[in-house]
């Protein structure tokens, strides 16, 4: 009988993003603090002799199943330092939008990883599977373990996992790819540069909701400035989640072009994600929960 095993690949969600400098190898310093969905991709593994990878889903064109796919550059990582390492046939379904500020490339990447190490034997906290995920992508250390917790540096600093209060959101995309390159060229940082005055809020487990809430209204986005000069239509979708009823915190996510919006109920997400589907029914809108 075929063996398949399967992971879900979750959407992770910048609730902060602050952006402290940029190092002498051109990588820029970052101090975020992050969550992850229960929406997100599917990857599937039948393990065997050959590796290979399929992509289906209604974003899978612009995914794509060449070599430069993140799901096999995380494979060729790990086989790189595991020797013998078993591979196999994948099957990724993409339902998250590509180049959107979510992490979805990188979370499908952390998929695989994991599933690997099920297929190799190789325990969740060997130190092997951070470095192929650091090896493969700035977010994809973040993504290996998917739970509310603070990346910092290139994305190679991963904090402990948090406790943080359930977050009623509502995830849009406006379906406008957004390059993570040319938001960071945007802000033309000479290498080597540190701004001053920028500090992240600190974060500890077990905040309460109001204690949480305070602290994102402290620490916003600072990505979020350079990518409205590359897509206007962010504006736009800030100023409609703003305009929702109940709505309590609206920001972009990461590079962007995806937007989040904190309300204080799941009905009361539920209810501006169908409001906002019936203004915009071309965009990417799901009410979620971030934990």
């Amino acid at each position: 009988m075929m063996t398949v095993l399967t992971e879900r690949a979750p959407a992770k969600v910048n609730l902060t993003l602050r952006v402290i400098g940029r190092r002498a190898d051109g990588y820029h310093e970052l101090d975020s603090l992050v969550a992850f969905t229960g929406t997100g991709d599917w990857l599937r593994l039948i393990p065997g002799a050959g590796l290979s990878l399929v992509v289906d889903g209604p974003t899978a064109p612009q995914a794509g199943d060449g070599e430069d796919n993140l799901v096999l550059r995380a494979t060729r990582a790990l086989q790189a330092r595991h020797h013998g390492l078993k591979t196999g046939a994948f099957q990724l379904t993409k339902l998250l939008p590509v180049a959107a500020g979510i992490g979805g490339g990188s979370s499908d990447a952390a998929a695989a990883l994991r599933l690997l190490a099920r297929v190799n034997g190789i325990a969740p906290d060997n130190p092997v599977l951070q470095d192929a995920a650091r090896a493969t992508g700035s977010d994809v250390p973040v993504c290996l373990h998917p739970r509310a917790r603070r990346m910092s540096g290139a994305g190679e600093r991963i904090g402990p996992a948090l406790d943080l209060p359930p977050l009623f959101a509502v995830l849009i995309n406006p379906r406008v790819a957004v390059s993570t390159a040319d938001i960071f060229k945007t802000l033309a940082l000479p290498k080597g540069e540190t701004i001053s005055g920028v500090a992240h809020t600190p974060v500890r487990a077990g905040l309460s909701r109001g204690e949480l809430a305070s602290l994102l209204a402290d620490t916003g986005n600072d990505l979020e400035d350079p990518a409205l000069r590359h897509a206007p239509i962010i504006a736009e979708v800030l100023s409609l989640l703003r305009a929702a009823a109940c709505c309590r915190l609206a920001r972009m996510s990461g590079s962007g072009a995806t937007v989040f919006g904190l309300f204080d109920s799941r009905e009361d997400a539920s209810r501006a994600a169908r409001m906002m589907h019936h203004h915009r029914p071309a965009w990417w809108i799901k009410p979620v929960v971030l934990r």
